[in-house]
């Protein structure tokens, strides 16, 4: 049985740095720059961009698909793990996790830092790389899925289903934390899509009309 919760459980045998303490950690000396966690931020992209170019490319390097499989596999579980643990709470404020209790209960715990003041501090320019990178690398892997179904190529696409599933739980969970567990995702983006219409609404009633037609034409062509 699993279940969801966005409650504060401590992390049991954890030795990393408490969820939202990141910022006492924080290298004044950047303070204004244009990347705070530039590391964090390479690397966020690093082993994802990796992954999909040996995909790509290994063929040009070997013709050994067990030795493209191994890299690409190791590539991916270094992505996971890095923008679960690392990336997630350091550029966005942003982590997901699960823990069994003492009856044997595995729990999802999806939490998030909104706080005005720690959002302030947020950088825009490492918050739009983080959430490129998760969006975009899992179009790639559909492609690559769709190009190994119909290409027949059955031994590939246990890969690409691999690739899927790992960037998918990390897309999965972050989009979770940022509009909360305890909300509905269908719901948001019912949410989100009755306030563009909203907006849409007030613009066209709020916009200024254009200039009256002209009264003075005289009709042309009439029988």
């Amino acid at each position: 049985m699993a279940s969801a919760t966005v409650r504060n459980v401590p992390l049991l045998d954890d030795d990393t740095i408490p969820f939202g303490e990141e910022d006492e950690m924080r290298d004044p000396s950047r303070a204004g720059q244009k990347y705070t966690h530039p590391y964090v931020t390479f690397f966020h992209l690093f082993f994802r961009g990796a992954a999909i170019l040996i995909y790509m490319f290994c063929g040009w390097f070997s013709d050994s698909f067990i030795t493209s499989f191994v890299f690409v596999v190791l590539f991916l579980s270094a992505d996971f793990w890095t923008v679960k643990n690392i990336s997630g709470r350091l550029l966005v404020g942003l982590r997901w996790w699960n823990y069994v209790d003492d009856d044997g209960v595995s729990h999802w715990v999806f939490e998030s830092k909104n706080s005005e003041s720690y959002q302030s501090r947020v950088n825009k320019n490492e918050q739009r790389i983080f959430w490129l990178g998760l969006i975009l690398c899992p179009v790639f892997w559909g492609l690559f899925f769709l190009f190994a179904l119909f290409g027949l190529k059955f031994k590939w696409l246990l890969l690409v289903m691999i690739a899927i599933a790992l960037n998918a739980a990390n897309l999965y969970g972050y989009v979770k934390c940022n509009y909360g567990a305890s909300k509905d995702l269908n719901s948001a983006a019912t949410d989100f899509v009755k306030t563009q219409l909203f907006k849409n609404a007030v613009d066209i009633m709020t916009r200024p009309s254009g200039a009256p037609p002209p009264t003075n034409v005289r009709p042309t062509g009439v029988v």
